[in-house]
């Protein structure tokens, strides 16, 4: 499908809206009312966009009472699969998918366990909690799919997923890049050396840092394995994949039409290089479909580093969301910058972004976890950030150990703003 040329790729995606928007319509309430005025088949896919976008909010808030999504098009029965979104932005949103949609998910996930080069000899370690949140079901069903062996951690401490890593010699191990950095630290901590270890790939997933190289070579090198990124939602699907060298995500563009949406009225959305909000409609969901869903993913797109890929090619993977944007004295943060410039300092173990006012003033200091307090490296990180960012940020020091370690989406930014006295 990568192949394809872009004139019969998008032929493709019409005739596969076309089957979906038949199938869907007009059993599913919540797009039947929206899209009342469609006359199918569409003719064109200029013609989507003349649709209404779908936002998250509008999800929630026509969710039903017990909280779940409304976008369903098919009786309760036919689903079998129920996941939830983390609540970061806004209460949880519980997501259905029937066996159809399921298996969607995981023939599109195929793309990222081939861009990871898994075939059935490998033994994947599954590194997160199976919990109510999408996190890496859809790729532990991929994986089996696949015939990999695969492991299950849910449950156990970051030390008995270690040891189960070395008794299992997996080759694979599925986590966020958060997660991937803790292991590194308590196997260093119970002498464990990773780089000897039977592991070759990371696939790592729920945060940028897949796609930043700092954070990715940080990595590679704690773990002497290969980072492969992939990004998703509980809402959209497995859409992204890592190009060879790492350096962006893939649109999986057979099951997704991918539209970019200018940040302001002055920017063009075919104009490659800049900065625009990733919109997606999924192709191959019918029980929780999306169409035109405002993502909140900031990209920047390039011509693809690969001659034999055409997919849309995002330069640098997910460069921030539009509601994490920091506005700290007229200057445009995102925390996946931030993380870029910390992660070039290894001493660093972990860190914290805090938001907040002193006096009419936003401040934004950054809190770096280091085993001794060490003033040089303290101003070298500050000097850094004002290099790169064009902003003084103060940087403080904390004990090894006090700042929080996460297993799934880390939540670094602290934003005290709102609660300083008017």
């Amino acid at each position: 499908m990568q192949q394809l040329d872009r004139d019969t790729l998008q032929r493709l995606q019409l005739t596969r809206l076309n089957q979906m928007l038949v199938n869907i319509l007009p059993s599913n309430t919540f797009y039947a009312d929206r899209l009342s005025q469609l006359s199918l088949p569409l003719e064109s896919l200029e013609q989507l966009g003349q649709l209404p976008f779908t936002t998250k909010l509008d999800l929630v808030v026509n969710a039903d009472a017990r909280s779940v999504a409304p976008n369903r098009t098919f009786p309760a029965g036919q689903y079998v699969r129920l996941h939830q979104t983390s609540g970061t932005r806004g209460r949880p949103l519980k997501i259905l998918d029937t066996h159809d949609d399921w298996q969607w998910w995981i023939e599109t996930w195929q793309y990222v366990l081939d861009a990871a080069d898994v075939t059935p000899d490998d033994r994947a370690l599954m590194a997160f909690s199976f919990g109510p949140f999408i996190g890496f079901w859809s790729a532990y069903d991929a994986l089996v799919y696949r015939r990999a062996l695969v492991v299950p951690t849910g449950g156990l401490t970051t030390a008995a997923r270690l040891q189960l890593l070395a008794d299992t010699e997996a080759t694979v191990v599925c986590c966020t890049p958060t997660y991937a950095l803790r292991m590194a630290e308590v196997a260093d901590v119970m002498k464990i050396d990773l780089r000897s270890s039977a592991t070759r790939v990371l696939i790592v997933a729920g945060e940028p840092g897949g796609s930043i190289p700092t954070v990715r070579n940080r990595i590679e090198q704690l773990w002497g394995a290969r980072v492969v990124d992939h990004s998703g939602a509980t809402e959209i699907g497995p859409w992204g994949f890592a190009d060879q060298a790492g350096t962006g995500l893939y649109v999986a563009e057979s099951e997704f039409i991918a539209e970019l949406v200018p940040l302001t009225s002055s920017h063009d959305a075919t104009n490659r290089g800049e900065l625009h909000e990733l919109v997606l409609t999924s192709l191959g969901r019918f029980g929780s479909p999306v169409i035109r869903y405002r993502t909140g993913d900031l990209v920047r797109t390039v011509t693809p580093p690969d001659a034999n890929n055409n997919f849309l090619f995002l330069q640098g993977g997910i460069l921030g969301r539009a509601d994490d944007m920091l506005v700290i004295r007229g200057v445009n943060i995102f925390p996946s910058s931030i993380e870029a410039i910390v992660r070039e300092f290894p001493i660093i173990a972990e860190f914290a972004m805090i938001a907040e006012k002193r006096g009419p003033m936003d401040e934004l200091k950054v809190v770096v976890e280091i085993s001794n307090n060490k003033p040089q490296l303290l101003q070298q990180v500050a000097e850094r950030l004002h290099t790169v960012l064009g902003l003084h940020i103060s940087v403080e020091a904390a004990p090894f150990g006090s700042l929080p370690r996460y297993e799934a989406k880390s939540r670094r930014v602290i934003d005290r703003r709102a609660d300083a006295p008017n």
